[in-house]
């Protein structure tokens, strides 16, 4: 599903108050952290991603790895940061309500 350009301004918006909620560390993107970051992403739909400085990866390298293992969108990179967007399967949460075009 490729996200409109409305879509990723809705969503960009919302990023913007956000935390990092999963870092990609010295030992880039594993299995456990993949895995951690697909349950983070099924929790929240919207996650904000760090790099730190220890990596051997760029942000963007990182956001395009990461959202092509999960399945999710890439909303924007900026810096050691960037944040993915996944519609969650998850009936206890709260969804984001993409405007449509």
């Amino acid at each position: 599903m490729a996200l409109t350009k409305k879509q990723i301004k809705q969503l960009r918006a919302l990023s913007n108050s956000l935390k990092p909620l999963f870092y990609v560390g010295k030992n880039d993107l594993t299995e456990a952290a993949i895995k951690q970051a697909d349950e983070t992403i099924e929790a929240h739909e919207l996650m904000k991603c760090a790099v730190q400085d220890g990596s051997g990866m760029t942000a963007k390298e990182a956001a395009a790895d990461l959202a092509d293992q999960l399945g999710a969108e890439v909303v924007q990179s900026i810096g050691n940061r960037f944040v993915l967007y996944r519609a969650s399967q998850r009936e206890d949460i709260e969804h984001i309500k993409l405007v449509r075009e």
